[in-house]
């Protein structure tokens, strides 16, 4: 592997803090690396350290290639109108960007008005922030979190465009479907220490937990010789004692025999000496010996369970909507039983969150859309900043007693909150503490049907598998929307697709729907494919083997058979 950057014993401190302490890794030229970590482990630090942007306090970052051109996308929260303007401005890379940003289907951006470019929604920002870093052509590229409101097409453009660059690539991604199509080497800050791990994201969580159990097994291995030591010294010393003892009388009960009381002193001074020696063998042990490995953090998200089963929940007949001359979706009719769990699925703007606003009777739709009236609905929204910044966390409770207030505590505590988070107001949470706050509130309330938008945004990797492991086991009703594909693939067993106009509604998840998908496409350029040789056989029949053309026919044949045979 050729180096394009090393870092050696690289440190940083904030304000007493030692956020990295003398990391040591080397990236190569065109590597994809996956950078992950807790929220506040480190990662933008490090991030910025490459960049520049921060000098080490410690250890040095070497750079083996001379001018190699740094390309970082931040997150789209970062953006405003002025950086895209900035950007319309610059004639150079101006064609490539508006070129990407089409592609990634933000046309037309150089015609816009201020006033549009500050509406852009996270998605837009995303794409636009994205069009930016691929038109500067950088050696090394940056990308912190690329998919944030990314649709699942944007995503399978972005994969495409990762695999076929040709510089090298940092990602920071809570993404674990993109991190598993796109990285070769995970790097994980963890206790501001840094650990490689050969391979992606699905790799490196198998392989951490495979380091985890074999470091147990040292560890308890370790900790049964130490054990066994004590136990040693423990004789030894009894051993010690007596001989010191028997030093002493029995050298008296000698009378005049010479040597008595030497001998048993000899004794006791071979007993101390071999104390000493596993003393320091113990010692030994504590400085060099294996640390306990240290367990991951759980998360516990308990939601209620229901006794209720097989009953329609929501009924939708012939719903439609429309904004203007642009019809979202129309003719659309399904039913939702109670206990279902289903996954909203399509492209932004096909109309996900105009139905969820229609459930929630924010929104009117035309048509039935008719949901039980005893239902009680619970709605987790993608706003963060929706709760009062200037409440204390436990405020949002219904607190009636102590009793109460330890069990509020106690469950905030599984979520990763501890006393010292819930005495603080909102305003002085991280974007994910704030999410766990909302999911929390939802896991007090006996709710028959819970609606979830984006429940994984601002949680951490470790996080967002506990949610997806909770939701797996949930039995009420769950609609859910939701860019992340492994929460969707195995927490819903069933889709709403907005697709083509309509919501149309299978008894499948995502992993079928994939593979009928695919079946369809593989079929669509075998058609293609087919055609295309019965062309190139005509063709081949108005020249004489040996011709140009006909030569060059014969190569084509060739392809489209091995194409053909690939399928």
């Amino acid at each position: 592997m050729t180096v394009l950057v090393s870092c050696k014993k690289v440190s940083k401190e904030y304000m007493d803090q030692m956020i990295l302490k003398n990391i040591t890794f080397d990236i190569g030229v065109g590597e994809r690396i996956g950078l992950v970590g807790k929220n506040g482990s480190g990662k933008s630090t490090l991030v910025n350290l490459l960049n520049g942007s921060l000098n080490p306090d410690g250890g040095n970052i070497t750079w083996y290639q001379k001018d190699v051109k740094i390309g970082y996308q931040e997150q789209s929260v970062n953006y405003s109108s002025v950086t895209f303007n900035e950007l319309l401005q610059r004639q150079i890379e101006l064609q490539d960007f508006l070129e990407t940003s089409s592609m990634l289907g933000v046309k037309k951006v150089n015609e816009w008005e201020i006033e549009r470019l500050d509406s852009l929604s996270g998605g837009e920002k995303t794409k636009l922030a994205l069009a930016n870093v691929w038109s500067e052509f950088s050696t090394f590229l940056i990308l912190d979190e690329p998919t944030n409101h990314m649709d699942y097409e944007g995503t399978q453009w972005l994969i495409e465009k990762i695999d076929s660059y040709p510089g090298t690539i940092m990602i920071i991604s809570h993404d674990r479907y993109f991190l598993d199509q796109t990285v070769t080497k995970i790097l994980e800050i963890e206790d501001g220490e840094i650990q490689e791990y050969k391979g992606n994201y699905s790799f490196y969580r198998d392989e951490k937990q495979r380091r985890y159990a074999s470091q147990m097994h040292a560890y308890e291995e370790q900790q049964k010789t130490k054990e066994r030591i004590n136990s040693q010294i423990k004789q030894l010393k009894n051993w010690s004692d007596k001989a010191h003892r028997e030093s002493t009388t029995k050298g008296l009960k000698s009378g005049t025999k010479i040597g008595a009381k030497e001998y048993f002193r000899v004794k006791a001074k071979k007993k101390d000496q071999q104390i000493k020696s596993r003393i320091k063998r113990l010692e030994k042990i504590d400085v060099k010996g294996v640390k306990k490995p240290k367990a991951e953090e759980t998360i516990h998200f308990l939601f209620q369970e229901s006794e209720k089963k097989g009953k329609i929940i929501l009924e939708v007949k012939d719903l439609q909507k429309s904004f203007g001359k642009r019809t979202l979706f129309k003719d659309s009719s399904f039913t939702i039983q109670r206990g279902e769990r289903i996954g909203l699925f399509g492209n932004n703007g096909t109309g996900k969150s105009t139905f969820i606003k229609g459930v929630l009777g924010e929104l009117s739709l035309e048509g039935l859309l008719y949901l039980t009236p005893s239902v009680k609905i619970g709605y987790l929204s993608q706003d963060v900043f929706d709760l009062n910044e200037d409440c204390p966390v436990l405020d949002l409770f219904e607190i009636n007693n102590r009793t109460e207030e330890g069990a509020i505590r106690t469950m905030l505590a599984n979520l990763g909150l501890d006393d010292k988070l819930v005495r603080k107001k909102i305003g002085f949470l991280s974007l994910g503490e704030r999410t766990k706050v909302k999911i929390a509130r939802l896991l007090l309330g006996n709710y028959d049907l819970l609606i979830l938008d984006e429940p994984t945004n601002h949680l951490d990797l470790h996080a967002r598998e506990q949610l997806e492991e909770a939701l797996s086991q949930y039995n009420r009703t769950l609609l859910l929307i939701t860019h992340d594909r492994y929460l969707l693939e195995r927490t819903c067993d069933r889709l709403l697709l907005f697709k083509d106009g309509a919501i149309r509604k299978v008894e499948y998840g995502l992993t079928r729907l994939m593979n009928k998908q695919k079946d369809h496409h593989d079929a669509e350029q075998k058609m293609m494919i087919e055609n295309e040789i019965a062309y190139v056989l005509g063709e081949l029949s108005k020249y004489n083997p040996g011709e140009k053309e006909y030569l060059h026919l014969e190569e084509r044949f060739q392809c489209l058979l091995e194409r053909k045979r690939r399928l």
